[in-house]
Formats: C-alpha cells, structure tokens, sequence
C-alpha cells in the first residue's frame, strides 16, 4: 500500500508495508562533478519514493569474496545522493539511526538489500536512515588540481541536516540520533565525530569495525594515487572523462596505492587538515571535547583481518603449506586484527572515558558452523539486517549459509536499539560479547 506523506522539503509517495513505513530513493542533494553538494530545493509535487535510487558508479567490490552481491540490479549514476528511511508505523518521537554503509569507500550503498533495516526498526521501535554518497574517485580523490576535496564526507553532513529538517513526519526526533557505520561507515562516523560541520548532528555514535589503525600518514599515498589517477586519464579533463574512464583512473590509483602496505588496501578515505576535517595533530583535543557530548559504542570482530590476510597472494602461498602454513595464517590474522581493529577501538573507548564521556566495546565472536574465516569482517551485517535468507549467498557464511543465529541477530539489534534509546547505560558492563 502507498500513502502521501508531507515533509518540510515537500510531499512523498511512499510505502506503508503494515509493520513499518518506507521510503526509498529520498533525494538529500545534488552536485556537479567534482563539486560540492547543494541542498535539495523544496518542491510542491508528489514525489514517488517507492523505488530503489542508484547508486554511485562503482567497480566490483573485493569483499564479494565475503558478502555476496551487495548492489546487484541496482542502477549507477554520478546523481546517487539518496537516501532510504524505514520507520515503525504510526512512531513518535523515535530515537533515529542513521546508517553509512562500508565498502573502503570505493563501493556499496545504502540502497542495498542486504541492508533493509525492517526488523531492526520494527523491533527497535527506532527509524533508520540508510545513506548513499559519492564513492571513490568521485568522493574522496578529486583529480581537478585545486578541487574540492573530501566530497563524500560533505555529502553525509548535508544528508545528516536533511534528515533533522525532515525526519519528524516519519516519526522521528531530530535530538535523538545516532549515527552508525561499519567498516569506512565506521571511519565515516569517526570523521564525523572530528568534524566541527557535523558538531550537533547527533548524540551517540556506534562504530563496528572501523579501521582506525589506517588513520594517519596518508600523505606519500594520497599524492602517489592522485599522480596515478591523472596518468590514466592522460590527456582526457576529469569533468570531460566518462564514468569508465573515471573509474579506471581509481583502479589505476588502488594498484599505485598496493607499495603502501596495509594502509594501501583503504587507499581512498577523508584527508585531514582539508575541510570539513581538522588537522591530525588537534584530532586527541577535539575528541577529548566531544567525549562528554556523545555516547559511542565501539566494537569489532574477533577475526576482521581473515578476509584481507586471504586475499594476499603471500598469505595465499602460506596458506597452502599445510598446519605450519595455517598456523602462519592465523597469526598474522590476529595481528592484522588487533592492529587495525581492536587495539584502536579499544584505545579510542579508554580515552573516551578519561576525558568523562560514556564508551562500551563489543566483540562478535559468532560465525556459522563452516564459516571459512571465522567470525571475520562483516559478520556482524547479517545480525543487523534484512533476513538470512537474504545473506545466504554470503561466502563467509560458508556452505551453512541458512544455519543462522537468529536469536543472537534479535539480541543484536536490541542492543542497537537500546543504546539508540538511551546511551550506554542500557548495556550491561562495558564490554559486549556477541
């Protein structure tokens, strides 16, 4: 069934599924290439807010190998400023959460099935705002000399003041928000919590998975994938290139980024010190700031590495030496881990505390019998959203893809939820094991 429903930006078409309502392909913004995103002008028509938006074009994802298809049948195009709301039928005054998607923000997008959040804001009693931005070569590698940069981290602070401007029909309040994302999500909510721009935006704040041991000393690779970006295009002018070539000048960067050690698998991400995003060595005083003002709930997998350490062609040698060769592997699966994922998370909730503000950490130690990697990166997805068997195609769920938790993913999201409604107090403890 549909109904109309009325914001400040204007009217919707949208979905009224019974349990919750839905509206998809909620244009937040638009932008020229490589330009800064307006706000999108009020309109006085009835929009149809029944269909999936495009996403932003992309390149297959190197974490197929774990997930599945995340955007397969969904349309591309540079227009993918969109959102998708889902709220409780007839709510008031729900805490909201707002969803930034992973995907080493090269891929991905809120659009995507795999990420429908019903049940979550069913159960939850809260409304969930999935955002799709620029990716990329689009979003955070201007190859235009001056240009503007950190373009997709701009796209989630206009989609965060769109959503206090008009989340109130749907049954949301504005002064309850949390934002959430998983891996570069997660990095996205971190850049956001550093961000003067999004300073107000929101309360609480969950990362899960979020490659904070990345961060930092970026320089030498961003100008080395800038160099390769503009020597594929060659004489052809970014505004000028078609999406393809585009999108083979970020392939060309990725490869170019490889010499950089781990920090080259997260080759494209917010550089600090250009606007909206402050200079890394005032990141400690302005999250010692935050701390008092914003509730975070922080958290990664007990082997989040797995997928990463696999795709090593070195590691896939090891691999194959027998149990010597498994015990190598795991190894350096733990190492990767702590590095990367835990030791940060970790850090970042001790410091949080220090400086009088509210932190719980979680672990997910969950996987299905047969999983190949363990509870790897990503294997808190399907615990949030959609249904299992939605997820069932999911490699990392190996060949017992339909063997699903689904106690352990009805306690997950009312977790989420939970600290949605009211912080860290409603977790036991400070640390959560799922």
């Amino acid at each position: 069934m549909r109904r109309q429903l009325d914001l400040v930006s204007g009217p919707l078409l949208i979905e009224d599924a019974g349990a919750v309502l839905r509206a998809r392909g909620v244009v937040y913004g638009s932008a020229e290439r490589f330009a800064v995103a307006a706000p999108v002008s009020p309109h006085t028509e009835l929009r149809d807010a029944t269909e999936r938006g495009p996403i932003c074009p992309q390149l297959p994802s190197r974490l197929e190998s774990v997930t599945g298809p995340i955007t397969e049948g969904l349309t591309s195009s540079e227009q993918c400023l969109v959102l998708t709301i889902t709220a409780p039928r007839d709510g008031q005054r729900l805490p909201v959460m707002v969803w930034f998607h992973g995907g080493a923000y090269m891929s991905g997008s809120g659009e995507a099935p795999k990420y429908d959040p019903s049940a979550l804001a069913r159960e939850g009693r809260v409304v969930v705002v999935a955002v799709s931005y620029r990716l990329g070569i689009f979003g955070y590698l201007n190859p235009v000399p001056d240009g503007e940069l950190n373009l997709g981290l701009r796209d989630q602070i206009l989609a965060l003041q769109w959503v206090h401007r008009n989340i109130a029909p749907f049954g949301g309040d504005p002064q309850r928000m949390t934002i959430f994302g998983q891996s570069s999500g997660a990095d996205s909510v971190f850049s956001l919590i550093l961000s003067d721009e999004a300073a107000g935006l929101f309360q609480r704040a969950i990362l899960q998975s979020a490659p904070l041991g990345l961060r930092g000393g970026r320089s030498e690779m961003t100008a080395a994938i800038r160099r390769a970006a503009t020597v594929s295009l060659g004489s052809v002018a970014p505004g000028d290139a078609s999406a393809e070539q585009l999108l083979a000048a970020q392939a060309a960067a990725a490869t170019a980024a490889q010499r950089f050690g781990p920090r080259g698998s997260f080759p494209f991400a917010p550089i600090a010190g250009v606007y909206p995003m402050p200079h890394q060595h005032d990141e400690h005083r302005i999250l010692a700031r935050r701390a008092p003002e914003i509730d975070i709930l922080i958290g990664y997998t007990r082997r989040d590495a797995a997928p990463f350490v696999a795709m090593n062609p070195q590691a896939q040698k090891i691999r194959r030496l027998g149990p010597p060769g498994k015990a190598t592997f795991d190894l350096l699966t733990v190492a990767l881990t702590q590095r990367i994922f835990a030791k940060p998370a970790r850090q970042l909730a001790r410091m949080w505390r220090a400086h009088g503000g509210a932190a719980v950490t979680f672990r997910v130690d969950w996987a299905p019998p047969g999983a190949p990697f363990g509870p790897c990166h990503c294997m808190d997805l399907p615990l949030l959203f959609a249904t299992p068997q939605l997820w069932a195609d999911a490699p990392m769920l190996g060949t017992s893809g339909g063997h699903f938790d689904s106690a352990l993913a009805q306690r997950t999201r009312a977790w989420w939820a939970a600290f949605a409604h009211d912080g860290t107090a409603a977790l036991e403890g400070s640390n959560v094991r799922i």
